[in-house]
């Protein structure tokens, strides 16, 4: 493995890990050419799953254009990039578990999409909003009526609990 540093091949592996569920091995180097150290990551070869676009073109299934979506959508969000990288890894297997050679980039949207409402409301929203092709106000309001409707619920439970205290 060439050094991000120093471009040399003279390094030794410290310390290997399981990650991301076992998918994944992180290992520790250390280059004996300049003696600094660099994490690399080694996973299993991608299989060969297609995206079929809305106009049916289709090309390889790519983790860098969803990891740049899922930047996008979580950008000045209180969401790390482990938490990216771990919702990758999640899309990435339900895809390769669930999908053989294709996959439409509507159903990909949907799972991208399924992954980060759990993760930030208002990246979800982000997210939606292109991915859903919103047009106007009405759109981003039936989308977040769901979710409202659970805060106010919560909001009038509150309310009527305090009442009852007094």
């Amino acid at each position: 493995m060439k050094c991000p540093f120093c471009g040399l091949d003279h390094d030794k592996v410290i310390d290997s890990r399981a990650s991301e569920e076992g998918f994944v091995i992180r290992r520790r180097r250390h280059c004996l050419s300049c003696q600094r150290r660099f994490t690399t990551f080694e996973r299993v070869a991608e299989l060969n799953v297609y995206v079929i676009k809305k106009n049916q073109f289709r090309e390889p299934f790519n983790t860098a254009k969803i990891r740049d979506g899922l930047k996008r959508a979580c950008w000045k969000r209180p969401v790390t990039d482990e938490q990216i990288e771990s919702l990758i890894s999640k899309i990435e297997q339900q895809v390769y578990r669930e999908y053989d050679a294709e996959i439409s980039s509507r159903e990909l949207g949907g799972i991208v999409i399924e992954q980060l409402r759990n993760l930030d409301e208002v990246a979800y929203i982000r997210f939606a909003s292109v991915y859903r092709e919103f047009d106007d106000i009405h759109d981003f309001v039936e989308e977040l009526r769901p979710m409202l409707g659970q805060s106010i619920d919560r909001r009038f439970a509150n309310v009527a609990r305090s009442s009852d205290d007094d």
